[in-house]
């Protein structure tokens, strides 16, 4: 069975974003980034599966800026086979990137296409969802157990009333939820091999794919500051200030 792994560069969790003066966008320069955590969970979890011997072949793929061979160095390095890079430094939507990994699907051929269910920069939660639309293939999305049997996968998602269990004939599409797993870390003998496997290189044009969008970014704010709460002396002026200031009771 072969595996393809979607994995985004972000800016790291622990960094405290900064808007650009101008309101662009978000002020990336001298910024730590990372990959994705959700795409580090899709990873591991490709790689539970090669270790199980269902999987044969791990193919995680990028795109972006040639500053993501970063992030898919780290994949590679925590157990995927070979890389690819859809090399494009312009600020693709959810469906450009969608369109751009069901070429590379349509090129590999995977079984099991595994992917972070949303990117902690866009929040969209929205490729897995649109490539499945594309592909035609089923989708299990919010995963918190993935089970392979045979040529279908069982996949356990959290809903509102708890637990739902889903079998998929494959070819399929499955969203990693946090509860998956625990990514591990890369230790350093993985992190030296990782710099010899193969990591291919193409472009949106090469793929055929235009990535033109309809949808324009007019300005990008930060949250409005937040007041410093207060200490109340009684349950009866909490609920006066409940009643009087918030005006919430």
């Amino acid at each position: 069975m072969k595996i393809i792994v979607p994995v985004k560069r972000v800016v790291d969790y622990n960094v405290k974003v900064r808007v650009k003066a101008d309101q662009s966008g978000v002020d990336l320069a001298n910024v730590k980034m990372a990959m994705n955590p959700f795409c580090e969970i899709a990873v591991e979890e490709a790689v539970r599966l090669k270790e199980k011997g269902i999987a044969s072949e791990i193919v995680v793929v990028s795109v972006g800026p040639n500053t993501a061979q970063e992030q898919l160095r780290t994949a590679l390095a925590l157990g995927a086979d070979r890389a690819i890079l859809i090399e494009s430094n312009d600020e693709l939507n959810s469906l450009a990137v969608a369109k751009l990994l069901k070429a590379v699907v349509d090129k590999e051929q995977p079984q099991l296409v595994i992917l972070g269910k949303q990117a902690i920069d866009s929040d969209n939660n929205q490729t897995g969802q649109m490539l499945a639309a594309l592909t035609g293939f089923a989708q299990g999305t919010f995963a918190s157990k993935v089970e392979v049997a045979g040529d279908s996968v069982n996949v356990t998602r959290e809903i509102d009333g708890g637990l739902q269990t889903v079998a998929l004939k494959l070819p399929a599409i499955v969203t990693t939820d946090l509860r998956l797993n625990e990514p591990r870390y890369a230790s350093l003998p993985n992190i030296m091999k990782a710099k010899k496997k193969p990591l291919e290189t193409v472009t949106p044009d090469g793929l055929g794919v235009s990535t033109a969008s309809t949808v324009k970014v007019l300005k990008v704010e930060a949250p409005a500051t937040r007041s410093a709460g207060i200490k109340v002396g009684s349950v009866a002026e909490l609920v006066e200030k409940l009643k009087n200031e918030a005006k919430v009771i």
